[in-house]
């Protein structure tokens, strides 16, 4: 399934992003209480680039204030220390997943951008089907799951962000998104310039191409734990799509018309009805009822117009989106360090996968 509004025309701009060039793929992965699993996800990742001649690739690890004692840190530096195509980008509060991703891009220096997920249900054996179908020319390629394995609740949540984006984004009523992606460089240097602490990834991406295709993979079981995802996170991560369309405000404008010709209709209706019928009484529950019930929609909207002047005025404030407390990168003196203070007889290491170069691409 191929969700594509614009076509490449232009035989040069195709040139320019053939399989065959060598490109720095960056993979942004935000990370939350994911110490059992982290590792696996990038070695087996890098097996799946090594495997797929991407060898030129680099990962930006982002943890997003993990609440575990340090335990998720410690994976990371120590994935730090061992392969020097990982970045460890710490921040100093929890941001939201989607603000973790933002921080990924904006320290990451690829020309290809991949974000993945830390539980291994975006399995690193599924890349290779978003990479062929964005070899094909797209801006933005989705990954969907045909089966998912959520919960029923988060399957639910899933649909009602789904259809909330169509309504309000006119997002393709085909196309078929997941926290699984890889997208150009000239859509993450668009997407970073936003600022808002408010951000929401699908609307960011589809005010910035419509050359999108989605491909379907198997998602996998979560390799630890469970969702990190409650039903608090699940309605701000929804809600942030207000920043990105004032369909709410008209279609509060044109419910306000109708109960207003309505309210106008109802009031004609009955003087007609108290002229020819003069002793007619006016039910005191009935009006009261009106009340309350148009009380509370006047009370409803005044609270969507709140929310939208609140996120305006924290928008001035310059409400950060994440804030990064420190960015660790690899040192080969600090491995080798390691190395000679554990032991006089080293232990044998059990093979790991290496960082891909450009030169390892050309001997192959």
């Amino acid at each position: 399934m191929q969700i594509h509004t614009d076509i490449w025309q232009n035989d040069d701009e195709w040139s320019e992003y053939t399989k065959d060039d060598i490109f720095m793929i960056s993979i942004i992965i935000p990370c939350y209480k994911s110490s059992h699993t982290i590792r696996s996800v990038v070695e087996l990742t890098m097996e799946e680039l090594n495997k797929l001649n991407r060898n030129e690739y680099e990962f930006v690890l982002v943890d997003d204030a993990s609440p575990d004692g340090g335990a998720t840190t410690a994976e990371l530096l120590s994935l730090v220390r061992d392969y020097e195509c990982v970045r460890f980008v710490e921040l100093a509060k929890n941001a939201g997943q989607h603000n973790a991703v933002m921080a990924g891009l904006n320290n990451a220096r690829g020309d290809i951008f991949i974000a993945m997920d830390d539980d291994m249900q975006t399995h690193p054996s599924q890349l290779k089907y978003l990479l062929e179908e964005f070899d094909k020319g797209y801006d933005i390629v989705y990954a969907y799951y045909p089966e998912k394995k959520h919960s029923g609740f988060r399957n639910f949540g899933s649909f009602v962000n789904h259809m909330t984006i169509r309504f309000l984004l006119k997002k393709p009523k085909d196309m078929k998104t997941s926290s699984f992606w890889v997208i150009r460089k000239f859509v993450r240097d668009y997407v970073i310039e936003y600022k808002s602490a408010y951000t929401h990834l699908q609307g960011l991406f589809l005010r910035t191409t419509r050359n999108i295709s989605s491909v379907p993979i198997r998602h996998f079981d979560r390799a630890y734990g469970t969702s990190n995802y409650t039903l608090k996170k699940l309605i701000q991560l929804w809600s942030n799509i207000l920043g990105f369309s004032i369909v709410p405000l008209k279609f509060a404008m044109s419910l306000g018309y109708l109960f207003s010709l309505t309210g106008l209709v109802g009031a004609v209706v009955v003087v007609i009805q108290k002229i020819v019928r003069p002793y007619m009484q006016l039910g005191w529950p009935s009006m009261m009822a009106a009340i309350c019930f148009f009380s509370g929609i006047n009370l409803l909207f005044m609270g969507l117009i709140g929310e939208y002047v609140g996120r305006i005025f924290q928008g001035m404030s310059n409400n950060p989106q994440f804030v990064v407390r420190a960015v660790h990168e690899h040192k080969a003196e600090d491995r080798n360090t390691e190395k000679n203070e554990t032991s006089d007889f080293p232990p044998l290491e059990e093979e790991k996968p290496v960082c891909g170069t450009a030169e390892q691409k050309d001997d192959g």
